[in-house]
């Protein structure tokens, strides 16, 4: 039992880490922030979900995934055409020429909900679907590619052209998806709704306890075993394969998790934002996800949380406060972290932080001074008087021997 609980709290400072995170967002943020900005601090955390999986995937695993954004969308529109059914009502859209379809196949002239949208009526389905959907197609990419010991270079390239590929089908199948908008005008989860203050309090508290989960989660996984050969296929694979274990399952495995994670994530953001679109499925925002993860540093599981919220909080600020500048700022502070943090805050925090810490608590101590042994030169030696030889035997000394007679 102690065993399993070190491997969730991550010994000692693992657990401190924890609860300073947790005193974080669920007291100074909700006291201190206002309900528009509480729900931003929400939506940054979403965005965690799958910054959280990249260090998994990434950090430990070696596996860097530029596609990200394609499991946060798969989870966010599930969770979007659960909601845009429940509002799609019959006396709710008896306005259109089709009642009780959605608002967007109705423009597009589709006179009979489609059958793959059927099974979202059920909320138990939908949320099935949001954990299973993208851990398959993960699982099927990741035995594509690993069975077949696609570099990781190349399974970086696969993966960002499939978020380009799912993006511009979304867009493509806008009578099915909604095109380019989105699947927009989310109001009610289960007949409550979700646009009032109660509710956005309540979904950020929700969306953090999930995030808590998945690093817990995390932390166990990298703390048993399987942590320990992750990190060993990291950087020896071929002599982990030698040694008889299936690599390529182990990478399929974490490869999922991640998705998961950021299906989670996709789908929180969904419920708090009350909108899906295809621009959180592309390139760019997959992107932008690895560099939350980066920020915070690749091999820490709170530090990408921590990394999500600066890198938004700086995007948020810079294009309030500089609008024509912001995007260069923001270019500039990924390059600082880059160029001289290249360990994230989390790198940052070992190396400068505990020693700060340590010496606050007086732990260091200051190093002993060492004298050196004083050296004497030649000439001052001669000019030091001597002093004088005891007599040996009544001989004076320096006397010779016929002196002595």
């Amino acid at each position: 039992m102690h065993a399993a609980y070190e491997k969730l709290l991550g010994g000692r400072s693992g657990a401190v880490g924890l609860l300073v995170m947790a005193v974080l967002l669920l007291l100074v943020f909700p006291l201190t922030l206002d309900m528009f900005r509480l729900n931003l601090v929400g939506k940054y955390l979403s965005y965690a979900f799958v910054a959280v999986g990249l260090v998994l995937c990434w950090g430990y695993g070696g596996i860097l995934s530029l596609g990200q954004g394609v499991f946060f969308g798969l989870g966010g529109y599930c969770m979007a055409m659960f909601l845009k059914l429940e509002a799609s009502d019959p006396i709710s859209t008896k306005i259109q020429s089709t009642p009780g379809i959605p608002d967007f196949m109705d423009w597009n002239q589709i006179t009979a909900l489609p059958a793959m949208w059927e099974p979202f009526h059920s909320f138990g389905f939908t949320v099935l679907a949001v954990l299973v959907v993208p851990t398959l197609l993960a699982m099927l990419i990741g035995l594509a590619m690993f069975k077949r010991r696609v570099g990781d270079v190349y399974f970086s390239i696969v993966t960002q052209a499939i978020a380009a590929i799912l993006s511009i089908l979304i867009i493509g199948q806008q009578g099915l998806t909604g095109g380019v908008n989105g699947i927009t005008d989310l109001k009610t989860l289960m007949g409550w709704d979700i646009r009032t203050d109660h509710a956005k309090l309540v979904l950020y508290f929700v969306n953090a306890g999930l995030l808590f989960a998945c690093i817990l989660f995390g932390r166990y996984v990298l703390g048993s075993k399987l942590g320990r050969l992750l990190v060993a296929m990291r950087d020896k694979e071929e002599r982990v394969r030698f040694s008889g274990y299936d690599v390529a399952s182990f990478k399929v495995f974490v490869f999922c998790a991640a998705a998961m994670f950021s299906a989670i994530g996709g789908a929180m953001f969904t419920l708090q934002v009350g909108f899906m679109s295809p621009s959180f499925v592309g390139i760019v925002p997959s992107i932008e996800m690895v560099i939350y993860a980066a920020v915070g540093g690749r091999m820490s599981l709170l530090g990408a949380v921590y990394g999500t919220l600066l890198v938004n909080f700086g995007k948020t600020y810079f294009s309030e406060t500089f609008p024509e500048l912001w995007l260069f700022l923001m270019g500039g502070l990924f390059i600082a972290v880059v160029m001289y943090f290249p360990n994230g805050l989390a790198g940052l925090w070992q190396t400068q932080g505990k020693r700060l810490m340590a010496r606050l608590r007086g732990e260091v101590k200051p190093a002993a001074v060492v004298v050196a042994p004083t050296v004497v030169p030649a000439a001052a030696a001669a000019a030091r008087p001597s002093t004088p030889e005891p007599k040996r035997d009544g001989i004076e000394p320096g006397a010779t021997l016929e002196a002595s007679k």
